[in-house]
């Protein structure tokens, strides 16, 4: 396996391996990391860091997977909270009081598909296999979002509607938010059709050339993180403050869970992200 990225950096890569952004590894208080396929402990199509509870895995291997993770990236296990993702773009605050959801306790919501916090020791934990995670820091208000933008969710502007929360919540301003996106499927390999692409240029106040592609036969091909960089940059976030990762999940799936490179047979990575205490 070769790794190589302008964007990102690979840790333990012979134990227990995760990526972490360069721009959000500079904001002191702060800690985020993002799962590979590799280190855990499931077996046969989930091989081996899967760490999703509800794709027919043995739930004592994501669990023990969930551990190993947070040993080699620095979490605590019992901090975490998990997301109930849908495809829809419903934002979830959350506190101490919901530790464990999603993870060692029952969830008690679905269609949840981005949390925030400003909780310190509350770590944020969101889901993907080529959909593209949001990753959002305020160091000035100290608060945090994750989120996940599938293509509905990305039209359905996700990214905009988590750094509403964090104004509304936690007095964000979005021109002090540090964000990062991906990795995810990219451009060179995602390939949608006519109706998928309609919704994306009625999104008439981005620069849709920059996003969406004709090709032969009728298809696109489709730039979620461009698009969901817009999105940021139109909701008032700088765009020095933005890093877009250069990680197609689907170009690398030997280090990374692709849906479509697996065609459907495989684990779930992980985005985590916490205030440190």
């Amino acid at each position: 396996m070769k790794f190589r990225s302008a964007t990102m950096t690979l840790h333990n890569a012979e134990t227990v391996p995760y990526l972490t952004f360069d721009s959000l590894s500079e904001i002191s208080g702060f800690r985020h990391a993002f799962t590979t396929r590799l280190g855990g402990v499931s077996e046969g199509e989930f091989t081996s860091m899967n760490m999703a509870f509800n794709r027919g895995d043995d739930p004592e291997r994501v669990t023990e997977n969930y551990r190993r993770f947070c040993t080699s990236a620095g979490f605590e296990f019992e901090n975490l909270v998990a997301s109930a993702q849908d495809h829809h773009t419903y934002v979830r605050a959350v506190t101490s009081a919901d530790k464990g959801v999603g993870i060692y306790k029952p969830r008690d919501m679905e269609s949840v598909d981005a949390l925030v916090t400003n909780e310190p020791g509350v770590t944020l934990v969101t889901y993907y296999a080529d959909c593209t995670p949001l990753f959002f820091i305020d160091p000035v208000s100290r608060a945090v979002g994750l989120a996940h933008a599938g293509w509905r969710g990305t039209v359905g502007r996700i990214g905009e509607k988590v750094i509403g929360k964090m104004t509304a919540l936690y007095g964000s301003d979005p021109r002090n938010i540090r964000a990062a996106v991906g990795p995810a499927i990219s451009v060179c390999c995602y390939e949608v059709d006519e109706p998928c692409a309609r919704h994306f240029r009625a999104l008439t106040d981005l620069d849709t050339e920059k996003f969406l592609f004709l090709k032969e036969g009728g298809k696109f091909m489709l730039d979620l993180l461009e698009t969901n960089r817009q999105i940021l940059t139109a909701a008032g976030v700088p765009d020095e403050n933005i890093t877009v990762s250069d990680l197609c999940t689907n170009c690398n799936s030997d280090l990374l869970w692709s849906h479509r490179a697996t065609q459907g047979r495989r684990g779930t990575m992980s985005a985590f992200l916490s205030i440190n205490d």
